[in-house]
Protein backbone atom coordinates (compact mmCIF):
# COMPACT_ATOMS: atom_id res chain seq x y z
CA UNK A 1 0.00 0.00 0.00
CA UNK A 2 2.73 1.95 -1.26
CA UNK A 3 1.79 3.65 -0.40
CA UNK A 4 1.08 3.50 -0.95
CA UNK A 5 4.21 4.26 -2.67
CA UNK A 6 2.45 2.20 -1.52
CA UNK A 7 3.58 4.55 -0.16
CA UNK A 8 5.75 2.58 -1.84
CA UNK A 9 9.04 1.86 -1.49
CA UNK A 10 9.80 2.22 -5.05
CA UNK A 11 12.92 0.07 -6.00
CA UNK A 12 14.55 0.08 -9.33
CA UNK A 13 13.54 3.37 -10.35
CA UNK A 14 15.62 4.81 -13.50
CA UNK A 15 14.30 7.43 -16.10
CA UNK A 16 15.19 5.97 -19.29
CA UNK A 17 17.96 7.48 -21.25
CA UNK A 18 18.98 9.33 -17.97
CA UNK A 19 22.53 6.91 -17.81
CA UNK A 20 24.22 5.92 -20.78
CA UNK A 21 24.99 2.37 -20.01
CA UNK A 22 24.11 -0.30 -17.59
CA UNK A 23 26.78 -0.56 -15.07
CA UNK A 24 26.66 -3.15 -12.26
CA UNK A 25 25.86 -1.85 -8.19
CA UNK A 26 26.66 -3.05 -5.29
CA UNK A 27 24.10 -6.39 -4.65
CA UNK A 28 21.75 -5.47 -1.15
CA UNK A 29 22.65 -7.19 1.54
CA UNK A 30 21.70 -10.54 3.01
CA UNK A 31 19.44 -8.49 5.14
CA UNK A 32 18.13 -6.33 3.23
CA UNK A 33 17.33 -8.91 0.16
CA UNK A 34 15.57 -11.31 2.96
CA UNK A 35 13.46 -7.60 3.45
CA UNK A 36 12.89 -6.74 -0.41
CA UNK A 37 9.49 -8.97 -0.27
CA UNK A 38 8.00 -7.00 2.37
CA UNK A 39 8.39 -3.64 1.24
CA UNK A 40 4.95 -2.87 0.03
CA UNK A 41 2.89 -6.22 0.04
CA UNK A 42 -0.38 -4.80 2.00
CA UNK A 43 -0.66 -5.24 4.81
CA UNK A 44 -1.61 -4.02 8.55
CA UNK A 45 -3.24 -2.05 10.26
CA UNK A 46 -5.02 -1.44 13.74
CA UNK A 47 -4.49 -2.42 16.88
CA UNK A 48 -0.60 -2.94 16.50
CA UNK A 49 0.55 0.19 18.85
CA UNK A 50 -1.90 -0.72 21.72
CA UNK A 51 0.59 -2.17 24.66
CA UNK A 52 3.90 -0.51 24.09
CA UNK A 53 4.66 1.84 27.64
CA UNK A 54 1.31 1.54 28.97
CA UNK A 55 -0.06 0.20 32.52
CA UNK A 56 -1.40 -3.48 32.49
CA UNK A 57 -4.95 -3.54 32.26
CA UNK A 58 -6.95 -6.61 33.07
CA UNK A 59 -7.84 -7.42 29.62
CA UNK A 60 -4.04 -6.58 29.01
CA UNK A 61 -3.50 -9.30 31.19
CA UNK A 62 -6.04 -12.17 29.98
CA UNK A 63 -4.63 -11.58 27.23
CA UNK A 64 -0.78 -12.12 28.12
CA UNK A 65 -2.15 -15.59 29.75
CA UNK A 66 -3.85 -16.36 27.05
CA UNK A 67 -0.83 -15.84 25.01
CA UNK A 68 1.18 -18.69 27.59
CA UNK A 69 1.31 -16.42 30.83
CA UNK A 70 3.62 -13.61 31.91
CA UNK A 71 6.71 -15.76 32.63
CA UNK A 72 9.67 -17.85 30.22
CA UNK A 73 7.36 -20.95 30.25
CA UNK A 74 5.73 -18.80 26.83
CA UNK A 75 5.51 -21.14 24.02
CA UNK A 76 8.36 -19.63 21.27
CA UNK A 77 8.57 -22.62 18.97
CA UNK A 78 8.11 -21.84 15.77
CA UNK A 79 6.98 -25.47 14.52
CA UNK A 80 3.80 -26.06 14.04
CA UNK A 81 1.07 -28.50 13.65
CA UNK A 82 0.46 -27.18 10.00
CA UNK A 83 3.01 -24.90 9.12
CA UNK A 84 6.80 -25.44 10.09
CA UNK A 85 8.33 -21.88 9.89
CA UNK A 86 11.84 -23.17 10.77
CA UNK A 87 11.65 -24.35 6.85
CA UNK A 88 11.79 -22.64 3.59
CA UNK A 89 8.48 -24.38 2.57
CA UNK A 90 6.25 -23.62 5.86
CA UNK A 91 7.35 -19.30 5.49
CA UNK A 92 6.46 -19.84 1.55
CA UNK A 93 3.14 -20.96 2.76
CA UNK A 94 2.58 -18.19 5.66
CA UNK A 95 3.82 -15.56 3.41
CA UNK A 96 1.21 -16.79 0.54
CA UNK A 97 -1.53 -17.06 3.16
CA UNK A 98 -0.65 -13.17 4.51
CA UNK A 99 -0.31 -11.56 1.04
CA UNK A 100 -2.95 -13.55 -0.17
CA UNK A 101 -5.43 -16.58 -0.27
CA UNK A 102 -4.45 -20.06 -1.33
CA UNK A 103 -7.43 -20.37 -2.94
CA UNK A 104 -6.06 -18.74 -5.83
CA UNK A 105 -9.51 -16.73 -6.25
CA UNK A 106 -10.28 -14.92 -3.65
CA UNK A 107 -9.32 -11.45 -3.55
CA UNK A 108 -6.69 -10.02 -0.52
CA UNK A 109 -7.57 -6.44 0.67
CA UNK A 110 -4.77 -4.12 2.14
CA UNK A 111 -4.79 -1.28 3.88
CA UNK A 112 -2.88 1.62 5.45
CA UNK A 113 -3.66 5.08 7.43
CA UNK A 114 -1.57 7.70 9.56
CA UNK A 115 0.49 10.72 8.52
CA UNK A 116 3.32 11.98 6.76
CA UNK A 117 5.56 14.32 8.66
CA UNK A 118 8.57 16.58 7.23
CA UNK A 119 12.12 16.62 8.98
CA UNK A 120 14.62 19.07 8.50
CA UNK A 121 17.51 20.39 10.68
CA UNK A 122 16.84 22.92 13.01
CA UNK A 123 13.42 22.12 13.96
CA UNK A 124 10.88 19.63 15.63
CA UNK A 125 8.88 17.12 12.82
CA UNK A 126 6.00 18.36 11.33
CA UNK A 127 2.87 16.83 10.66
CA UNK A 128 2.65 17.57 6.57
CA UNK A 129 -0.49 15.44 5.38
CA UNK A 130 -2.68 12.33 6.16
CA UNK A 131 -2.17 9.25 4.25
CA UNK A 132 -5.04 6.15 3.18
CA UNK A 133 -4.51 3.37 1.23
CA UNK A 134 -6.10 0.01 -0.22
CA UNK A 135 -4.41 -2.53 -2.56
CA UNK A 136 -6.78 -6.09 -3.67
CA UNK A 137 -4.24 -8.68 -4.13
CA UNK A 138 -4.87 -11.74 -5.37
CA UNK A 139 -2.46 -15.46 -5.51
CA UNK A 140 -1.96 -16.97 -8.77
CA UNK A 141 0.20 -20.53 -9.25
CA UNK A 142 3.61 -20.57 -10.02
CA UNK A 143 4.36 -21.71 -13.60
CA UNK A 144 7.18 -23.99 -11.97
CA UNK A 145 4.59 -25.54 -9.94
CA UNK A 146 5.72 -24.68 -6.76
CA UNK A 147 5.07 -21.44 -5.12
CA UNK A 148 2.91 -18.58 -6.16
CA UNK A 149 2.81 -15.66 -8.53
CA UNK A 150 1.11 -13.00 -6.30
CA UNK A 151 -0.65 -9.60 -8.69
CA UNK A 152 -1.98 -6.56 -6.64
CA UNK A 153 -2.90 -2.80 -7.22
CA UNK A 154 -2.91 -0.19 -5.15
CA UNK A 155 -4.10 3.56 -4.92
CA UNK A 156 -3.10 6.15 -2.03
CA UNK A 157 -4.64 9.37 -1.21
CA UNK A 158 -3.04 12.54 0.67
CA UNK A 159 -5.29 13.49 2.96
CA UNK A 160 -6.07 17.08 5.65
CA UNK A 161 -3.96 16.39 8.82
CA UNK A 162 -7.36 18.26 10.19
CA UNK A 163 -10.20 16.70 8.54
CA UNK A 164 -9.03 13.79 7.00
CA UNK A 165 -10.66 15.10 3.79
CA UNK A 166 -8.69 14.09 0.41
CA UNK A 167 -6.75 16.97 -1.00
CA UNK A 168 -6.35 17.75 -4.67
CA UNK A 169 -4.12 20.80 -3.78
CA UNK A 170 -2.34 21.41 -0.91
CA UNK A 171 -0.35 24.80 0.82
CA UNK A 172 2.71 23.80 1.18
CA UNK A 173 4.18 25.63 4.69
CA UNK A 174 7.88 25.17 3.71
CA UNK A 175 7.84 27.16 0.44
CA UNK A 176 4.46 29.21 1.18
CA UNK A 177 2.88 28.06 -2.43
CA UNK A 178 -0.14 25.57 -3.11
CA UNK A 179 0.89 22.46 -5.34
CA UNK A 180 -0.99 19.66 -7.24
CA UNK A 181 -1.49 16.41 -5.02
CA UNK A 182 -0.81 13.19 -6.69
CA UNK A 183 -1.84 10.78 -5.60
CA UNK A 184 -0.19 6.73 -5.91
CA UNK A 185 -1.77 4.47 -8.29
CA UNK A 186 0.10 1.66 -8.82
CA UNK A 187 -1.18 -1.16 -11.11
CA UNK A 188 0.40 -3.53 -11.21
CA UNK A 189 2.84 -4.37 -8.54
CA UNK A 190 3.85 -8.51 -8.67
CA UNK A 191 6.25 -10.42 -7.24
CA UNK A 192 6.37 -14.27 -6.60
CA UNK A 193 6.56 -16.42 -3.57
CA UNK A 194 8.79 -19.03 -3.92
CA UNK A 195 10.75 -21.56 -1.23
CA UNK A 196 13.76 -18.49 -2.47
CA UNK A 197 13.95 -14.64 -1.65
CA UNK A 198 13.21 -12.63 -4.86
CA UNK A 199 16.01 -11.45 -6.92
CA UNK A 200 17.72 -8.05 -5.65
CA UNK A 201 15.75 -4.81 -7.81
CA UNK A 202 17.33 -4.52 -11.29
CA UNK A 203 17.65 -0.72 -10.36
CA UNK A 204 15.93 -0.05 -13.66
CA UNK A 205 18.21 -2.32 -15.36
CA UNK A 206 21.35 -0.95 -13.93
CA UNK A 207 22.22 -3.74 -11.88
CA UNK A 208 22.17 -6.61 -13.83
CA UNK A 209 24.05 -9.20 -11.50
CA UNK A 210 22.31 -12.38 -10.46
CA UNK A 211 23.31 -13.62 -7.02
CA UNK A 212 22.84 -17.39 -5.58
CA UNK A 213 19.34 -17.75 -4.67
CA UNK A 214 18.90 -17.81 -0.88
CA UNK A 215 16.10 -20.17 1.07
CA UNK A 216 13.24 -18.24 2.24
CA UNK A 217 13.31 -17.77 6.24
CA UNK A 218 11.80 -14.76 6.68
CA UNK A 219 12.04 -13.01 10.57
CA UNK A 220 9.53 -14.64 12.50
CA UNK A 221 8.84 -14.58 16.33
CA UNK A 222 6.59 -16.31 18.50
CA UNK A 223 4.85 -15.21 22.32
CA UNK A 224 2.33 -17.92 22.65
CA UNK A 225 -0.57 -17.19 20.57
CA UNK A 226 0.54 -14.00 18.73
CA UNK A 227 3.12 -14.24 15.77
CA UNK A 228 4.99 -11.41 14.87
CA UNK A 229 6.85 -10.93 11.93
CA UNK A 230 9.54 -8.06 11.66
CA UNK A 231 11.26 -6.91 8.64
CA UNK A 232 12.68 -3.75 7.05
CA UNK A 233 14.96 -2.93 4.36
CA UNK A 234 17.89 -0.03 3.34
CA UNK A 235 17.69 1.28 -0.33
CA UNK A 236 19.54 3.54 -1.71
CA UNK A 237 18.81 3.45 -5.66
CA UNK A 238 18.83 5.54 -8.68
CA UNK A 239 16.02 7.85 -8.82
CA UNK A 240 13.80 7.67 -11.64
CA UNK A 241 13.20 11.78 -11.26
CA UNK A 242 16.82 13.11 -12.34
CA UNK A 243 17.29 16.52 -11.27
CA UNK A 244 18.69 17.60 -14.42
CA UNK A 245 15.13 16.85 -16.18
CA UNK A 246 12.63 17.10 -13.00
CA UNK A 247 14.68 20.29 -10.82
CA UNK A 248 11.08 21.01 -8.65
CA UNK A 249 10.62 17.48 -8.21
CA UNK A 250 13.85 15.91 -7.72
CA UNK A 251 15.54 15.38 -4.29
CA UNK A 252 18.90 14.11 -6.18
CA UNK A 253 20.02 11.48 -8.42
CA UNK A 254 19.75 8.79 -5.89
CA UNK A 255 16.91 8.20 -3.18
CA UNK A 256 17.66 6.99 0.46
CA UNK A 257 14.76 4.95 1.07
CA UNK A 258 13.88 2.90 4.43
CA UNK A 259 11.24 1.11 4.91
CA UNK A 260 10.16 -1.26 8.32
CA UNK A 261 7.19 -3.41 8.85
CA UNK A 262 5.52 -5.04 12.13
CA UNK A 263 3.35 -7.73 11.44
CA UNK A 264 0.81 -9.36 14.58
CA UNK A 265 -0.43 -12.52 13.68
CA UNK A 266 -2.61 -15.19 15.45
CA UNK A 267 -0.42 -18.27 15.84
CA UNK A 268 -3.74 -20.62 15.84
CA UNK A 269 -4.71 -19.04 12.94
CA UNK A 270 -1.64 -19.25 10.74
CA UNK A 271 -1.49 -23.32 11.89
CA UNK A 272 -5.49 -24.17 10.99
CA UNK A 273 -5.14 -25.56 7.08
CA UNK A 274 -8.62 -24.83 6.80
CA UNK A 275 -7.83 -21.30 6.60
CA UNK A 276 -6.14 -20.60 3.13
CA UNK A 277 -5.70 -16.49 4.19
CA UNK A 278 -4.60 -14.93 7.63
CA UNK A 279 -5.56 -11.43 8.43
CA UNK A 280 -3.09 -9.76 10.74
CA UNK A 281 -2.47 -5.79 11.67
CA UNK A 282 0.25 -3.89 11.79
CA UNK A 283 2.35 -1.05 11.23
CA UNK A 284 4.46 0.38 8.43
CA UNK A 285 6.82 3.39 8.46
CA UNK A 286 8.78 4.53 5.80
CA UNK A 287 11.78 7.31 5.11
CA UNK A 288 12.07 9.04 1.72
CA UNK A 289 13.07 12.04 0.34
CA UNK A 290 10.68 15.12 -0.42
CA UNK A 291 7.58 13.55 -2.38
CA UNK A 292 7.62 15.16 -5.70
CA UNK A 293 4.43 16.89 -6.27
CA UNK A 294 5.68 19.22 -3.05
CA UNK A 295 8.34 20.80 -5.27
CA UNK A 296 10.62 20.72 -2.68
CA UNK A 297 13.19 20.13 -4.97
CA UNK A 298 16.96 19.93 -3.50
CA UNK A 299 15.54 21.70 -0.35
CA UNK A 300 17.24 19.98 2.80
CA UNK A 301 15.18 17.38 4.92
CA UNK A 302 13.24 14.17 3.81
CA UNK A 303 9.75 12.86 4.60
CA UNK A 304 8.50 9.69 7.04
CA UNK A 305 5.70 8.02 6.67
CA UNK A 306 4.18 6.55 10.23
CA UNK A 307 0.96 4.12 9.37
CA UNK A 308 -1.13 1.47 10.62
CA UNK A 309 -1.27 -1.17 8.13
CA UNK A 310 -3.29 -4.32 7.64
CA UNK A 311 -4.76 -7.10 5.54
CA UNK A 312 -8.09 -8.50 5.17
CA UNK A 313 -10.31 -11.01 3.45
CA UNK A 314 -13.70 -8.71 3.13
CA UNK A 315 -13.93 -5.07 1.74
CA UNK A 316 -16.76 -4.58 4.58
CA UNK A 317 -13.58 -5.49 7.04
CA UNK A 318 -11.35 -2.42 5.79
CA UNK A 319 -10.86 0.30 8.67
CA UNK A 320 -11.47 3.24 5.74
CA UNK A 321 -14.62 2.83 4.38
CA UNK A 322 -14.74 6.65 3.09
CA UNK A 323 -11.65 5.53 1.14
CA UNK A 324 -13.49 2.49 0.16
CA UNK A 325 -16.02 4.61 -1.13
CA UNK A 326 -14.16 7.56 -3.20
CA UNK A 327 -12.24 4.79 -4.92
CA UNK A 328 -15.87 3.35 -5.31
CA UNK A 329 -16.62 6.56 -6.94
CA UNK A 330 -12.97 7.57 -8.83
CA UNK A 331 -11.17 4.53 -9.62
CA UNK A 332 -13.04 1.34 -9.02
CA UNK A 333 -11.06 -0.92 -10.75
CA UNK A 334 -8.66 -0.68 -8.13
CA UNK A 335 -10.98 -2.52 -6.24
CA UNK A 336 -10.80 -5.77 -7.97
CA UNK A 337 -7.67 -7.59 -7.73
CA UNK A 338 -5.93 -8.39 -11.51
CA UNK A 339 -6.57 -11.70 -12.71
CA UNK A 340 -3.22 -12.20 -14.56
CA UNK A 341 0.40 -11.29 -14.41
CA UNK A 342 1.36 -8.10 -16.36
CA UNK A 343 3.98 -6.04 -16.97
CA UNK A 344 5.80 -3.31 -16.08
CA UNK A 345 5.32 -3.69 -12.69
CA UNK A 346 6.52 0.17 -11.63
CA UNK A 347 7.08 1.75 -8.38
CA UNK A 348 4.97 4.95 -7.88
CA UNK A 349 8.37 7.34 -8.71
CA UNK A 350 8.24 5.45 -11.78
CA UNK A 351 4.67 6.00 -12.79
CA UNK A 352 4.80 9.89 -11.70
CA UNK A 353 7.89 10.57 -14.26
CA UNK A 354 5.90 8.32 -16.84
CA UNK A 355 2.52 10.23 -16.33
CA UNK A 356 3.13 14.00 -14.74
CA UNK A 357 5.63 16.86 -16.48
CA UNK A 358 8.39 19.06 -14.73
CA UNK A 359 6.92 22.12 -12.95
CA UNK A 360 8.42 25.14 -14.84
CA UNK A 361 10.82 27.28 -13.34
CA UNK A 362 10.92 30.93 -13.35
CA UNK A 363 14.35 32.32 -13.81
CA UNK A 364 17.75 30.25 -13.33
CA UNK A 365 18.19 29.07 -10.09
CA UNK A 366 15.73 26.32 -8.91
CA UNK A 367 13.53 27.40 -5.81
CA UNK A 368 14.02 26.24 -2.17
CA UNK A 369 12.75 26.06 1.07
CA UNK A 370 14.22 28.66 3.57
CA UNK A 371 16.66 27.47 6.09
CA UNK A 372 15.34 27.25 9.75
CA UNK A 373 17.64 28.33 12.07
CA UNK A 374 17.19 27.58 16.00
CA UNK A 375 15.58 29.71 18.15
CA UNK A 376 16.33 33.69 18.88
CA UNK A 377 16.33 33.16 22.45
CA UNK A 378 18.81 30.50 22.20
CA UNK A 379 21.40 32.72 19.77
CA UNK A 380 21.48 35.02 22.23
CA UNK A 381 21.89 32.86 24.90
CA UNK A 382 24.46 31.55 22.92
CA UNK A 383 26.19 34.92 21.99
CA UNK A 384 25.77 36.28 25.83
CA UNK A 385 27.90 33.26 26.94
CA UNK A 386 30.70 34.04 24.01
CA UNK A 387 30.82 37.67 24.92
CA UNK A 388 31.23 36.67 28.55
CA UNK A 389 33.30 34.03 28.03
CA UNK A 390 35.69 35.53 25.76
Amino acid sequence: MHPPCRPFCPTGEHKSGQIASPVALPLPSLAERRSQMHRRDFLAGGAAATAAGLTLTPGMAQAMDRMGGMGGSMDRSLTGDFLDLTKPEGNREAWARLLGNTDMQSTKYGFAEGIIQGVRPNEALRDLVGFTMVSAARLLPHEDGIGYRKVLREIGFYTDIKTGEILREWENPYMGETVKVVPIANDPFNHTITNFYPDPPSYGGLNTQKPPKIPLMLDFRRRGDMLNLFSHINLFYPSALQPAQWPRESSGEFNRVTETFLYFIDWNAMQDPSITSVEYNGTWSRVTPWLPWMLMGPSEGHCVYQTFMGAVDSIDKLPNPATVEYIRANNPKYLEAPEKWEEPSLSSLEWYSREQTPAPIEGDEIPTAPRAELPDWWQRMKAARQQQGG
